[in-house]
């Protein structure tokens, strides 16, 4: 099969965004005097959208619906303003993104991160360069849901099977695989080759020009 599009996760693999989302976690924290938490074990919270990223972070003796919706809110807020502070593109990506243009290839991003920072971050970090940059306007949607994927595969007119899904973590590796596409791991993003594997990546890369084996 030849591939036609990919589709990126963005967090972990496009960009590091670790210290700029724990920056804003960390704000709210300190400002309702909550114990807050390093970028290490942040790594282990992003993933699955903001707003888990929330649950995950709050102190279990006031982890309640209403806390954690106050505090989303809160750091979304503060998130806004520092998003693209300290948030780079990995080392070799904009190469990538380059060598994928001249070769015609039609690029998305995907993100369980909310819609509004997805596009803001896509635009400003990677200009002229997707197609499309999705990220989470409704929780039912988030990944490893296909539905956006999929979306996306109709609006370029591609079956899935000729689209590339990319990303670094297990729920990047279960959506591609639930839409059909061909799953490929990061090493260099927030999880383990290991947990990639598991989850069906049939390729892990170990540097963003090393994709270009496979297309």
């Amino acid at each position: 099969m030849k591939f036609k599009g990919i589709i990126f996760d963005l967090d972990g693999t496009l960009v590091n965004s670790l210290e700029d989302i724990s920056d804003a976690m960390n704000t709210v924290l300190t400002d309702l005097n909550y114990p807050t938490h390093t970028y290490d074990t942040y790594q282990y919270f992003i993933g699955s959208g903001l707003r888990n990223l929330v649950s995950k972070a709050l102190p279990a003796y006031n982890n309640t619906d209403e806390q954690i919706e106050t505090c989303f809110e809160n750091m979304i807020t503060e998130y806004r303003e520092i998003c693209t502070f300290k948030t780079k593109p990995y080392n070799g990506i904009v190469e990538l993104l380059d060598h994928l243009t001249t070769q015609d290839f039609k690029l998305a991003v995907f993100s369980n991160k909310a819609d509004e920072l997805t596009k803001k971050i896509a635009a400003e970090i990677f200009p002229d360069y997707f197609d499309a940059a999705i990220g989470l306007s409704t929780e039912s949607l988030k990944k490893p849901n296909p539905f956006e994927a999929i979306q996306i595969s109709k609006n370029w007119n591609l079956k899935p099977e000729e689209i590339i899904f990319i990303g670094d973590s297990d729920i990047d590796m279960l959506t591609a695989n639930n839409a059909n596409m061909f799953p490929v791991g990061v090493s260099w993003g927030y999880r383990t080759e290991k947990e990639l594997i598991e989850s069906g990546a049939k390729v892990v890369l170990n540097s963003p020009l090393d994709l270009m084996q496979i297309v």
